[in-house]
Order: C-alpha cells, then sequence, then structure tokens
C-alpha cells in the first residue's frame, strides 16, 4: 500500500469532495392529464344541457311529445312502484307520472321540467284510449278511401274528402267544389249522390264507438234582404240533414254529441270566403276522453285523402 505523499511546507490543505444526489420528481402536479379529462367531462355535459334548453325552446308541443315518446321503453317495462328505473333495462318517459308526493295529495308528471302541453298531467288511461282512438281513425280513413275506390260511382267524390287531426277528434270533411254541390242551392235538400256518399261515411262511422259532432258551414255570400233565411239557419239545418241522414243508414242516434251549423264563421279557404270549398259538412269522431281545451288552427287549404 502506498503511503500518502507529503505536501509540502506551502502547499494548501486538500478541499474535501463533496457528491450532491438530485433526485428529479415527476411533474404531474401540473402537466399530467387528469385534470383534462375531468374538463372534458364537464364540458360534454354543459352542452348537453344547453342542447336540451335549446330543443325544449324551438319545438312545438307535438315534436316534444315525439321526442320523449322515441325515448319511452316500449318493449320492456320493468318500473314498478319508483320514481326512477329498476334493473339495468328500467326507464321511464318524461311525460309519464312520477311517484313522488305533490302538494296536491297525489302523483304528479315530469312535465315541469318541460313546457305543459296537452299530454301532460293526463291519467296513463287516458293516454292510452288517446292511442287507440289514432289507431282507430287510422284504420277508419283506410276503410273509407278503400270503400270509395272499390264503388266506380263513388270515386270521383275520394277529392271531396279530407281528413283533419283537430282537438276534438278526426274530422271528416265532405266538401263542395266548383262542379259538385251537396245540397240543392239554398236549401237543405240532399243531393242523391250527397246521400249516396253520406252512406259511405255512416259505414264507417257506425262501426266505431267514439262520439259523433256535425258541423254545417257555408260561404260568405250573403241573401237577399228581407228573408228569413240567411247562412246560420242554412247552415244549421243541413247539419241536421246531414245527422238524419247518417242516423238513417246506420249510425245509432245517441252517438250524436253535437249538431251545430256555424255559417261562414271557419271558412276552408280563408283566403277566399266566396270559394265553393267553403261549403261543406264537418263529421268529427271524438277522442273517448275530455276533449282538450284551447284553440284549434285552421285547416291547410288541401290534404292527402290517402291515409
Amino acid at each position: 500500500m502506498a503511503s500518502p505523499s507529503k505536501r509540502g511546507k506551502n502547499e494548501p490543505e486538500p478541499r474535501p469532495i463533496i457528491v450532491k444526489k438530485i433526485v428529479v420528481e415527476a411533474h404531474a402536479g401540473h402537466h399530467g392529464g387528469a385534470w383534462k379529462v375531468a374538463y372534458a367531462d364537464f364540458v360534454t355535459a354543459m352542452m348537453a344541457f344547453f342542447l336540451l334548453l335549446w330543443i325544449l325552446g324551438a319545438t312545438t308541443e307535438k315534436q316534444r311529445k315525439g321526442i320523449a315518446d322515441y325515448f319511452t321503453p316500449t318493449l320492456v317495462e320493468m318500473r314498478e312502484k319508483s320514481a326512477g328505473a329498476n334493473g339495468p333495462f328500467g326507464g321511464d318517459s318524461i311525460l309519464a307520472k312520477d311517484n313522488y308526493p305533490h302538494h296536491n295529495g297525489g302523483v304528479g308528471s315530469k312535465s315541469m321540467t318541460i313546457p305543459r302541453d296537452a299530454s301532460g298531467g293526463q291519467s296513463e288511461s287516458s293516454v292510452t284510449n288517446r292511442s287507440k282512438d289514432q289507431q282507430r281513425f287510422g284504420f277508419l280513413r283506410r276503410q273509407l278511401v278503400q270503400k270509395l275506390s272499390q264503388d266506380k260511382s263513388m270515386t270521383r267524390f275520394m277529392q271531396n274528402i279530407r281528413f283533419t287531426d283537430t282537438r276534438e277528434g278526426l274530422r271528416i270533411d265532405l266538401i263542395d267544389k266548383a262542379d259538385f254541390a251537396m245540397f240543392g242551392m239554398g236549401t237543405d235538400r240532399l243531393v242523391p249522390d250527397a246521400y249516396a256518399l253520406m252512406g259511405k261515411v255512416a259505414q264507417v262511422v257506425g262501426g266505431v264507438p267514439n262520439g259523433v259532432i256535425v258541423r254545417g258551414h257555408t260561404d260568405a255570400l250573403p241573401y237577399a234582404a228581407g228573408r228569413s233565411v240567411n247562412n246560420w239557419t242554412l247552415s244549421s239545418a243541413r247539419a241536421e240533414a246531414t245527422r238524419k241522414a247518417l242516423a238513417d243508414q246506420g249510425v245509432p242516434s245517441d252517438r250524436f254529441a253535437r249538431i251545430e251549423g256555424v255559417a261562414d264563421r271557419e271558412p276552408y279557404i280563408a283566403a277566399d270566403r266566396y270559394d265553393p270549398r267553403n261549403r261543406r259538412m264537418s263529421i268529427t269522431l271524438t277522442w273517448s276522453g275530455p276533449v282538450d281545451q284551447g284553440p284549434e288552427a285552421p285547416p291547410p287549404p288541401a290534404l292527402k285523402t290517402a291515409p
């Protein structure tokens, strides 16, 4: 072993060698990705929330009902007595009733989250009846069109029939045209072709249990001064003549809910109140439940006769 060298008299004392160990820590505190994932989830949730608000504000009641029905489970019914869902496939419609207690002592609906529409707060049986009525009315349309198309003498009258869904129910309009009038001019006497057309309508109307409303309409052509007949009395008399024709051809008398004449106050062609198509008879099959309240939108100038 070599002996350490001796330092000279004038040499400085050797300095100690210090080794400094630096441990580099991870920069996850502010350069990691966990916060980005949480932020992305938050932004996604906010986007979905504002999209929901936009849908509620930009759609009609009927469109909102369609959206809610789209997400309503139809094949699996797993919700029993809870306010939410049971099981992995459970679910509920936004328009359905919940089971939370409310101040009125009953159960409420989720319509508080969207603008209330005609179906909000209805009972389960009422919604079921409305669905059955819609199916029944759809079948009735097809049946009536089929009956007219199979009878060569009635085929030309297919253009005189219009179907309209209203707040009261399904309205069947039998309208006049320039080349066809159901009644004699200024009278309440049905022409033979119109009576036969009423028979086809009576065959399908008599096969459903819904109530019947008959409403007479005229155009705006005035009567000569001094006559006792006017558009009000004429429309009422024609409504009664239509009721009698339907009753004579198979519609039970207890099915009629209302018979009324409205003169020219509800024109079919609002832009021309003298148009012959404003002369018509409306036969409305009512909904099984209570009639919705609120104004009814005017009918469009033309509707397809096909179901």
